[in-house]
């Protein structure tokens, strides 16, 4: 059985940080394009970043230069930090993993595996 499993949420003052992870299990997606998407309440699920298994990395301009997504194969283990947390960044962050190895696409609906998500909340 295929399994994503965040962890890392919490609740952190504005300006602070995070990492986040997400752990694979029942298959391995060290060839896979891994994302990170948030959901924010009455908000559609936007993407954060994803990373290929070459280690090219894209993000979404609300994030850049302050998220960074990272993946350690060896551990079936994809990372974000946050860093610099803002009050808009609250949402419930979702690990996801695409069938496909050669693009990181930005659209939620491209990736077939989904974790159950973490909330992080940036407090004022």
């Amino acid at each position: 059985q295929v399994q994503l499993v965040e962890s890392g949420g919490g609740l952190v003052q504005a300006g602070g940080s995070l990492r986040l992870s997400c752990a694979t299990s029942g298959r391995t997606f060290s060839s896979n394009t891994m994302g990170w998407f948030r959901q924010a309440p009455g908000k559609e699920r936007e993407f954060v970043a994803g990373i290929m298994n070459a280690g090219i990395t894209r993000y979404a301009d609300s994030v850049k230069g302050r998220f960074t997504i990272s993946r350690e194969n060896a551990k079936n283990t994809v990372y974000l930090q946050m860093n610099s947390l803002n009050v808009e960044d609250t949402a419930v962050y979702y690990c996801a993993a695409d069938q496909t190895p050669y693009q990181i696409r930005t659209r939620a609906n491209g990736y077939e595996y989904w974790g159950q998500g973490t909330q992080v909340t940036v407090s004022s």
